[in-house]
């Protein structure tokens, strides 16, 4: 079947002007059964839902409902005539999306790991009949447009399951239906439904954004036999999906884009200039490329796949690190089997003292917040520098520097709470440029110090992202003699543009329990964190507030370290 511009088997209908009699007609046409008046349609006796039609005949309860939907609304009805998708009502079908929030805006979290402005949750348009009739009106008119040229269709599961249905039972066509999971019993197949070797099957999906799961299809479809090149989706989220199956020889089909529907709620004042822009940004800095199939093939030749580099164990980073501190971290982390950091941001020095003996035994490093605490003085130093002695930990003064670089080498080195004469670790922001770096160094290089470079944060909103994080990892390349590592959420996202594994990374909003605290700081869970790419979890208030510190920091560390054990291939996550 070539879906092509031009007539078809049915024609278009107008809800104003059509009759119940034309659109029996319609009806019977297209079951190719003889066209029948619907006066001399006769219901069975005893059949309570027979109805009387307009011109005084009798027609079913099925055939009054039909003629009764076309005279309801002027508006006219989607036909396979329709030459573009400027027939068909866009912006109508996205103010409706909008309304039953199957487009959100805000900030949610990605299974990924990283934060969204815009959530597409198209799950919810199966509650919906008259939108899933709308969307898959939208994509077959998208599909009829671009000419794509099939003799099956298949949804990709879930979510475009009930989409692939609906354009199938309206449009009278052959569908198929994937497995996600195969049975390992009855017929044990990928792809259900009747088919024939060599046939082409149009790929329908609710969006693309890598195109990874159109893939996947792909994969068991060429298994079954079956031939593909063209996909059909409800949303383009141009993150690099649409190249990437272009590279797969797969021509992509989608009836909107992200820019579109933005487009159409900015007109119809549902979204502010701020939003599209952090929308706009977020796409530009979260694009996905180089997805393949798991033959590895693309237009026909055979490629490697895209990967991340081997991680490397925390043994194998020390050996590489150039810098002192970073070369002891790596060391208690692998004597200690912890990667946990324990933030204890609390506001005075005996607590401070008393979570750091509680917790000592089960961290790599203390983060500290000095410029919180109402009672700091340099007894409370020497007895945190005592502690870190105890329990082989490291200090971490999360200063946050950022400032021209004479200010903060006066900062790290003198006041009232002299840094650099305690800490091991310290952090700062990259705004005033790579001279904030050599301040820092001519204070601390010579006592073996590290500083961190905030490249991200786990703040909602945060600024800290795209070009920020790529300069950031271009000024710890060039200081790799100091910079030990960054703060960050997603380091997989950028690794690009910091090939060195050496470099930590350490990821702060850490808790088993995902969520929020209300005030902007988002969590994530200890697997997904090093999942993603962490060296170092960063735990605040699930350790401190807790009602027993120590046992808190226990659960953590076991989290963290049997993630870091799995992601390396030193044995199975338990």
């Amino acid at each position: 079947m070539r879906a092509r511009r031009g007539t078809d088997r049915w024609t278009t209908c107008n809800r104003a002007s059509a009759s119940p009699r034309s659109a029996w007609a319609v009806l019977r046409r297209r079951s190719n059964r003889p066209a029948r008046s619907p006066s001399k349609e006769r219901s069975t006796s005893g059949v309570s839902g027979a109805e009387r039609s307009p011109s005084g005949g009798r027609e079913s309860r099925w055939g009054a409902r039909i003629g009764a939907s076309l005279r309801k609304n002027a508006q006219p009805v989607f036909s396979r005539r329709a030459a573009s998708r400027g027939d068909f009502p866009m912006d109508a079908l996205v103010l409706r999306l909008y309304e039953i929030e199957a487009v959100k805006f805000g900030n949610f979290k990605l299974k990924s790991g990283i934060f969204s402005p815009i959530y597409l949750d198209l799950r919810v348009i199966v509650s919906y009949p008259d939108v899933l009739r709308q969307v898959s009106e939208a994509m077959w008119s998208c599909v009829k447009q671009g000419g794509a040229d099939f003799d099956v269709i298949c949804g990709v599961p879930y979510t475009a399951l009930p989409i692939a249905t609906s354009m199938a039972l309206t449009n009278g066509l052959n569908m198929l239906m994937r497995r996600k999971e195969v049975k390992d019993y009855g017929t044990k197949k990928a792809i259900e439904g009747h088919f024939a070797k060599g046939q082409k099957c149009l790929i329908v999906e609710d969006l693309v954004t890598s195109g990874a799961s159109v893939m996947e299809t792909l994969d068991s479809l060429n298994q079954a036999g079956l031939q593909c090149s063209d996909v059909v989706v409800l949303i383009d989220r141009q993150q690099g999906g649409r190249e990437n199956l272009d590279g797969n020889g797969l021509k992509l089909h989608s009836a909107l884009t992200i820019t579109e529907i933005m487009q159409v709620l900015q007109r119809n004042n549902k979204l502010s200039d701020e939003v599209v822009g952090q929308v706009k940004q977020f796409i530009s800095d979260n694009q996905v490329k180089g997805i393949s199939n798991s033959a590895g093939t693309k237009n026909g030749a055979t490629e490697k796949k895209r990967s991340l580099p081997r991680r490397l164990t925390y043994e194998e980073k020390s050996v590489q690190a150039q810098n002192k501190a970073l070369k002891k971290l790596y060391q208690v982390m692998t004597a200690k089997r912890s990667n946990l950091s324990v933030a204890v941001d609390v506001t005075s020095r005996d607590r401070l003292l008393r979570i750091a003996d509680a917790v000592g035994p089960h961290v790599c490093c203390i983060k500290t917040h000095v410029d919180i605490l109402d009672d700091w003085d340099d007894a409370t130093a020497e007895s945190l520098a005592g502690l870190a002695k105890k329990h082989n930990f490291l200090i971490f003064e999360d200063r946050k520097f950022a400032d021209i670089g004479n200010t903060v080498a006066s900062q790290f080195s003198g006041g009232v709470y002299k840094i650099s004469s305690w800490a091991d670790i310290v952090n700062a922001h990259i705004v005033p440029g790579p001279g904030i770096i050599q301040g820092l160094k001519l204070a601390g290089m010579e006592k073996g110090l590290g500083l961190l470079l905030l490249a991200e944060m786990s703040s909602e909103g945060t600024m800290a992202t795209g070009e920020y994080t790529k300069a950031a990892a271009a000024m710890a390349e060039q200081n790799k003699d100091f910079v030990i590592g960054f703060i960050s959420v997603n380091p997989n996202q950028w690794a690009d543009h910091c090939p060195d594994q050496s470099l930590v990374q350490m990821t702060p909003g850490i808790k088993l329990g995902k969520g929020g605290d209300g005030l902007g700081q988002q969590y994530n869970d200890p697997q997904s964190a090093i999942e993603r790419g962490t060296d170092i979890i960063i735990v605040g208030r699930g350790i401190y507030k807790a009602e027993d510190p120590c046992k808190a920091a226990q659960e953590y560390q076991k989290a963290g370290w049997d993630a870091y054990l799995a992601c390396t291939g030193q044995r199975e996550q338990q």
